[in-house]
């Protein structure tokens, strides 16, 4: 499966369907994936979430649409599929700097192009891995808040500063954990979990799944972090795997860790 040949015929699906509500799931069949790994593969590939993009799309045609004609700003909210002339005013706005009654032949406008992906990219790269089935996981843990761009600097700080402080008391930590908002775009939290019950701690459950394991031969959260790259930069796009919705988990053991991603 060529993913860009696919995804060039995702985004000229989208182009095509701009003034119509967008089935998430017709999306979803180009690309052989269930909606989840869909949105997923779309934000890493193109660095925005498949609705940031439509609604970006959406916004740039209307702009060219006002500027060109008479149109009324409520007939524009509704051929974008905006429910109505307040929340279309805003996110028009938002996007070019200035209010849809306020557009004139002296306007200057944005234009978020439609996405062109190269169908000649190889990904080449080996990376091994198994399939493993799981119960139930409880674990008990603390976390921070973070984002994609910290997260890299951010999770070792707390995770070293977070053993210090509990290794007489409760040992090694065993998982990490990060999770992410519905849609996989932005992380939001990244945990530092113990097998053990400790009552001052937040209880988590993992339901039982089917998991992916890649393991990496240290606990060195370079070499963690850039086994999660290759995962979602290289192996993800080149499978056909469907994401589960569950954080990712790093399992540190015998002086190594598996990083761990949930599948269907």
């Amino acid at each position: 499966m060529n993913i860009y040949k696919n995804l060039n015929k995702l985004t000229k699906y989208i182009e095509e369907h701009l003034e119509e509500q967008i089935d998430y799931e017709v999306l979803a069949k180009f690309l052989g994936v269930n909606v989840y790994t869909m949105q997923r593969l779309f934000t890493i590939i193109s660095n925005v979430s498949i609705s940031e993009y439509i609604r970006k799309r959406r916004l740039s045609n209307a702009g060219f649409d006002l500027y060109n004609s008479n149109i009324k700003i409520i007939d524009l909210a509704i051929k974008y599929q905006y429910d109505n002339a307040t929340s279309f005013s805003r996110a028009f706005e938002k996007f070019h700097g200035i209010k849809p009654s306020m557009v004139n032949k002296q306007t200057k406008l944005k234009n978020f192009p439609r996405i062109i992906f190269n169908e000649n990219v190889d990904i080449v790269t080996e990376l091994d891995y198994e399939i493993i089935e799981l119960e139930e996981i409880e674990l008990y843990g603390i976390s921070i808040t973070t984002n994609k761009n910290n997260i890299g600097k951010e999770a070792p700080l707390f995770f070293r500063n977070t053993e210090k402080k509990y290794f007489k008391k409760y040992g090694k930590i065993k998982y990490g954990m990060i999770t992410y908002d519905s849609i996989r775009q932005e992380v939001q939290n990244y945990y530092c979990l113990y097998e053990q019950k400790i009552n001052e701690f937040e209880h988590i459950k993992i339901p039982a799944s089917k998991w992916l394991r890649f393991r990496i031969n240290s606990r060195n959260s370079k070499e963690i972090q850039e086994k999660s790259q290759k995962f979602y930069q290289e192996f993800l796009p080149s499978c056909k795997y469907n994401l589960k919705e569950l954080p990712e988990l790093e399992y540190y053991h015998d002086n190594m860790a598996d990083f761990l991603v949930a599948i269907h």
